[in-house]
């Protein structure tokens, strides 16, 4: 079950979610089993205590890695967890609405979107369509580290994460409650070797 309403502070929230991964990694889940329909019946009314924003990449199931069950976390994917309106407004309306502590923005090693902006910046082949929008998000995390530094891919994913956590604290409705401690935006990066997440220092 997810925590109760007395403990869902930020930190009781980071503490849950870093547990669950513990449970992932130790191959020990009490959730990751359960998602029958019948699961997803008797969870009743949500009641999440944090969201996620993680990547689309199939090797990164949000609720798997974090051992959480129905209704107790919000997940938001997309390439590179790269922000919108939808996005920010999503984000907004389960923190204002739902009463959600817990922001955390989660990276992954060897992120393909990433590499494509690495990619795109190095060779000044830009890509068409909407994947261009995607690559110009991504691309100022990508010029803050040297797109020719041969670690740009691993730097740059840790980069934009970081630069996601700094948009997410500033917005016009997440700030005051940010400021105030109510609420915490946090960055982490997954690792697909081991299965482990670590949240990325404070610079």
């Amino acid at each position: 079950m997810p925590p109760t309403a007395a403990a869902r502070t930020p930190r009781a929230a980071l503490a849950e979610l870093l547990a669950g991964n513990r449970r992932f990694v130790s191959g020990q889940p009490v959730h990751g089993h359960d998602v029958t329909a019948a699961a997803a019946v008797a969870s009743g009314d949500q009641q999440p205590y944090a969201v996620l924003l993680g990547c689309i990449d199939s090797r990164v199931p949000l609720e798997a890695i974090f051992d959480q069950t129905f209704g107790s976390i919000c997940v938001i994917r997309t390439g590179a967890h790269v922000l919108d309106r939808a996005v920010c407004g999503s984000i907004e309306y389960v923190v204002g609405q739902l009463g959600v502590r817990l922001v955390m923005v989660l990276g992954h090693e060897r992120c393909g979107a990433v590499g494509s902006a690495v990619e795109a910046l190095r060779s000044g082949r830009l890509p068409e369509g909407s994947l261009r929008y995607v690559v110009d998000r991504i691309a100022p995390a990508v010029h803050e580290v040297g797109a020719d530094d041969p670690d740009a891919h691993p730097l740059a994913i840790r980069r934009h994460v970081r630069r996601t956590v700094a948009t997410l604290r500033a917005d016009d409705l997440l700030a005051g409650p940010v400021g105030a401690g109510e609420v915490a935006v946090v960055g982490a990066l997954y690792d697909l070797a081991t299965g482990e997440v670590a949240l990325l220092p404070e610079e």
